[in-house]
């Protein structure tokens, strides 16, 4: 009667070592050979759930939710001032993929946006008030002003309309409260290239212009405008 081998049911030794070698669950501080080091969650090796990161090159901590070593969920990412050598946060906010995606506030030097993100891009409806008092509110495509918005300046005057590629585009409003005058037509890559100007509120404006708005006296002042405009979209 020939002997049958039993069959082996217990995994290759190599496999079995390889598997206790990858960090998975909660884990102590890991350090890397170039400086960087993160103490958190892990699974198969890679960071996945919650955890914090500091790069020693550029001094940089993210502290917040991974997934499969990428940063995914919630997070803060701050960076290291030269200067003070204090910590500032940058980002907070969602993230997904290691990149800022969802809703977030970012901050720095200039300006602070607090809005919508898609792919480290602000993309959506988002709010940017600079540091000069200038504010800006409305939709974005990525990281520039692009659909309906209006910006605030800290003069007091305003404008609201359609916006493409970081410039006025389209049709809007420019409100000159310094002066006392409204324009409404349309723009083209931030310009002003036909349409009107008004009174509006010149009475109580701090600086109002010298001279009334002569009186338009077109019999079909719209068709004008019109056919005007259409120079520019042809163009387009």
């Amino acid at each position: 009667m020939p002997f049958l081998k039993k069959a082996r049911l217990s995994l290759p030794r190599s496999t079995v070592i390889d598997k206790a070698a990858k960090k998975s669950g909660l884990r102590g501080t890991i350090f890397s050979v170039n400086g960087d080091n993160y103490t958190g969650e892990w699974l198969d090796n890679k960071k996945h759930g919650w955890g914090t990161q500091e790069w020693k090159s550029s001094g940089a901590i993210y502290n917040g939710e991974w997934k499969y070593g990428k940063h995914d969920g919630y997070g803060v990412f701050s960076v290291l001032l030269p200067d003070t050598k204090k910590y500032t946060m940058q980002y907070c906010g969602e993230w997904k993929n290691g990149m800022k995606h969802g809703h977030g506030s970012f901050f720095d030097v200039h300006a602070t946006y607090e809005g919508e993100w898609s792919e480290d891009n602000r993309s959506g409806w988002g709010r940017l008030t600079y540091k000069c008092g200038d504010l800006y509110e409305g939709e974005w495509l990525w990281d520039k002003e692009d659909g309906a918005g209006v910006i605030q300046f800290d003069n007091g005057n305003w404008y609201e309309g359609s916006w493409k590629g970081g410039k006025k585009n389209g049709h809007g409003k420019f409100y000159y409260a310094d002066k006392g005058l409204i324009y409404e037509g349309l723009w083209v890559d931030g310009d002003a290239k036909c349409g009107t100007l008004s009174d509006f509120g010149r009475e109580t404006a701090p600086f109002p212009t010298k001279y009334p708005i002569p009186r338009v006296t077109l019999v079909d002042m719209k068709r004008v405008l019109s056919e005007a405009e259409s120079v520019y979209v042809d163009e387009s």
